[in-house]
């Protein structure tokens, strides 16, 4: 029987501590080489905007195999449809069963707060207090969340270019009990946080390297996984010690990376590594506390298999989603 699982049986069943360390290990088990993630592929005709980009991955822990289907469609803004859909389908990684297809919101929102908490755990300063959001959206409120699983900030910092959206922001996340400040820009934003997150489907660098301090730590999220669209600009790649979530997906997808690397502002060497490496002690994030550190998350089939077992496992004991017979 495969399970169906839809957005509000996702919503019930997941959290983000557990997502946290459930993401914390699929990055070291890449590492350790007892998952297996290769570059995603993307698809796309020149009579639409669309890119379907295919995300597998393969776990011996988790024991699954999973496979993303990502509908990237920026025109869908014109049809008051979101720009992102998704589909994750969960197999038996031995027999090959179909045990689930999930929706993909839920699980892609909070997975990918939850990598970079991971990536700010292991490469932001432990004394980090203030946390800086460029973008103040829904992944914006799910990263608060993910980010006071690894460090005790005590103030937010944030920017959007819609005010009503940094209001509706503060009262989504009034219940942590952090002074929420407005900023004007996003400069301000930068000058004031230890750590900051771009969050936006920005297309042309939104953040400028020349505003980097001594000690923060960057957690490049939002751009699209297209190699034209970036959030940081060059000289940002150039200051920062750069770590990214695979290595083949930045190749392919990263637009930061990509871009930085063909204005000649940095090499492949400017790579440190994987974000794995980091977790499984291969190699060191954080040097010392002047260090500027870099997170170039474009996203990696492997996360939504570590957070599909989560949700899988839940449903099944709280008896939620519909269970189908794909075979008749």
């Amino acid at each position: 029987m495969t399970l169906m699982l839809n957005a509000s049986a996702l919503q019930a069943v997941l959290d983000m501590p557990s997502t946290v360390q459930a993401v914390d290990r699929i990055f070291a088990d890449l590492a350790r080489g007892t998952a297996a993630q290769p570059t995603p592929s993307a698809m796309g005709v020149p009579s639409a905007d669309s890119s379907f980009i295919v995300m597998p991955s393969v776990a011996a822990e988790p024991a699954l195999a999973s496979v993303k289907l990502l509908a990237d469609i920026p025109s869908n803004a014109q049809r008051g449809l979101p720009s992102q859909r998704s589909l994750i389908m969960l197999a038996d990684h031995i027999t090959g069963d179909p045990l689930a297809i999930l929706d993909g919101k839920v699980p892609t929102r909070i997975r990918t707060a939850a990598a970079t908490a991971v990536a700010t755990k292991y490469l932001s300063c432990p004394d980090s207090a203030v946390l800086g959001l460029i973008g103040a959206g829904a992944l914006a409120v799910a990263h608060v969340e993910a980010m006071l699983c690894v460090r005790r900030f005590e103030k937010i910092v944030v920017w959007s270019r819609t005010e009503q959206r940094v209001t509706e922001f503060a009262a989504a996340v009034a219940h942590h009990g952090l002074d929420v400040v407005p900023m004007a820009t996003a400069k301000e934003v930068v000058a004031a946080c230890d750590v900051l997150c771009t969050l936006t489907p920005s297309v042309d660098p939104i953040v400028q390297g020349e505003w980097f301090r001594p000690g923060q730590h960057i957690n490049a999220v939002g751009a699209r996984p297209r190699p034209t669209e970036r959030e940081v600009d060059a000289e940002g790649m150039a200051r920062a010690r750069v770590f990214v979530d695979h290595w083949g997906t930045a190749q392919a997808k990263s637009g930061d990376y990509l871009l930085a690397l063909a204005e000649g502002a940095i090499t492949e060497q400017a790579i440190v590594g994987e974000l794995g490496q980091v977790a499984a002690g291969e190699i060191v994030g954080r040097r010392d506390a002047r260090e500027i550190t870099l997170f170039n998350s474009v996203g990696i089939g492997a996360l939504d298999l570590a957070i599909g077992r989560l949700a899988y496992d839940r449903a099944l004991e709280q008896g939620l989603g519909q269970s189908v017979d794909l075979s008749l």
